[in-house]
């Protein structure tokens, strides 16, 4: 296998494009990228694209990229159209990094675009079913009462929501989440119509029963994949004592990292406080402490070396020390995890080890999936991820800043590009070009990026190690 190198990697500012199609969006990032490496399109040998969503939406299935990228002039090459739910993004990096290691491309390009931004907000949470067995869904619906609440989970519930209401009245600052305008017109007849669009369509695949069950399920604006998070947050809170004060500094952490960032989807900064004020999503997530939705793209261009060479790009090119891409496996829920075990993988293959890391972007759709990573992926040891950054190391200064991007928490989740800003940011890091939120010293840094939900952990993950250019000789 050949020596990968990323000589251009690029992102677009996450939020919200309700104007925009996904064709926009791929330009929006794909010309960009090939501005950064001096690379015109027909350079491209090879590309995956990455999306989830927009047969979804917009009913555009099967040749993606065929139909996003004709209008750039990027055609006839070999392009294959990736859906890996929220790894998607990663997974396409990964394969256009196996068609450079194998040898048989020398330039090949990673682009992930999504819009999850929608009029109707009904299609937003029904997009969601597709990463988890829609085939078995009324069984999976059934066997959520084991991520429901105990009568215990509810009562520290309540305390905790009294706490924070009274200190509301006395003048402290109840923590509210700025969020984008709801759209003007319609009203509760719009809503309801909405509502019917989406039933009738998912009624027609599901049957009314389990359309039943559904309704119940998304009830709110949260969906059952925070339910997921929500309990084994309590089940670590209950065997280690890691607390919700730790989740609050970890959300207030990335979103003062995402002020620093021009392309996060948020750029205001949240205390632990207002985190731990703001609206209660399940126990113990607060809305603060989890991923909104959002529209964006993001992509990347690998060669091989003799091509970085012959480029001229020596002092940009980033090496990809190592790309893992595993899936899920059946086990119970105290088994090994699938981001320990593929990063171990990784780690051997990069010849590292969780302590040669110095940044790290992780998928955290919820503040406890960074603190449940960071103990998979070797940070610190298991139970100790609330410690670690209660302690300040997670945080830019600290001994392994993690998700200094303000990671999908703030920085934004456009499903089929977040892998892919991952990895921006972390060349962006490596190669010291960060600005403000530069981490000091980064030269290797780490992305872990997961998807869809399969039994007790994530059907899909990528893990990608990644060192910086090599540094002239004075």
């Amino acid at each position: 296998m050949r020596d990968v190198y990323v000589i251009a990697a690029h992102t677009i500012k996450f939020g919200r494009y309700i104007d925009k199609s996904i064709k926009d969006l791929a330009a929006d990032t794909v010309l960009p990228c090939l501005r950064e490496a001096d690379l015109d399109k027909k350079d491209i040998q090879a590309l995956w694209f990455a999306n989830s969503g927009w047969g979804y939406s917009k009913g555009q299935d099967t040749i993606r990229a065929q139909v996003a990228l004709r209008p750039l002039g990027i055609e006839a090459i070999p392009m294959t159209n990736v859906e890996n739910a929220c790894a998607g993004g990663s997974t396409a990096f990964h394969h256009a990094w196996l068609g450079v290691a194998s040898g048989l491309y020398d330039i090949t390009m990673a682009i992930g675009a999504e819009k999850l931004h929608s009029p109707n907000k009904y299609q937003v949470f029904a997009g969601f079913l597709g990463g988890l067995d829609i085939e078995n869904i009324a069984d999976i619906i059934d066997n959520f009462s084991e991520y429901g609440m105990t009568g215990e989970d509810m009562k520290i519930m309540k305390a905790h929501m009294q706490k924070w209401a009274d200190a509301s009245k006395n003048g402290k600052k109840s923590g509210k989440k700025k969020t984008a305008k709801k759209r003007s017109g319609g009203g509760k007849f719009q809503e309801i119509k909405d509502l019917l669009k989406v039933y009738i369509r998912l009624n027609d695949i599901l049957g009314p029963e389990t359309m039943k069950k559904i309704r119940k399920m998304f009830a709110g604006d949260h969906s059952p994949f925070m339910d997921v998070y929500g309990y084994a947050a309590r089940q670590h809170m209950k065997r280690f004592g890691s607390t919700i004060e730790q989740l609050a500094v970890i959300a207030s952490k990335n979103h003062y990292h995402s002020s620093l960032n021009p392309n996060a989807q948020y750029t205001f900064t949240v205390s632990p406080e207002e985190v731990l004020a703001d609206r209660m999503v399940t126990w113990p997530l607060t809305r603060a402490m989890c991923a909104p939705i959002g529209d964006g793209a993001a992509s990347a261009i690998l060669c091989d070396a003799g091509t970085v060479r012959r480029l001229g790009l020596s002092s940009q090119a980033v090496k990809v020390r190592a790309s893992i891409l595993g899936s899920g496996m059946e086990r119970d829920f105290d088994g090994i995890d699938i981001g320990e075990r593929l990063s171990k993988i990784a780690y051997k293959k990069a010849g590292l080890g969780p302590r040669d890391i110095h940044c790290a972007e992780v998928h955290d759709a919820s503040a406890f999936g960074e603190l449940h990573q960071a103990e998979a992926l070797g940070f610190c040891k298991e139970g100790e991820g609330g410690i670690l950054a209660e302690s300040g190391a997670t945080k830019i200064g600290g001994k392994i800043p993690i998700n200094p991007s303000g990671g999908l928490e703030s920085r934004g989740h456009p499903i089929g590009a977040s892998g892919l800003a991952q990895i921006h940011e972390l060349v962006t890091q490596v190669r010291g070009a960060a600005g403000q939120r530069q981490v000091n010293g980064a030269r290797i840094a780490l992305a872990e990026n997961g998807g869809g939900a399969l039994g007790q952990e994530e059907a899909a993950m990528c893990i990608h190690i990644l060192e910086g250019p090599a540094k002239k000789k004075k």
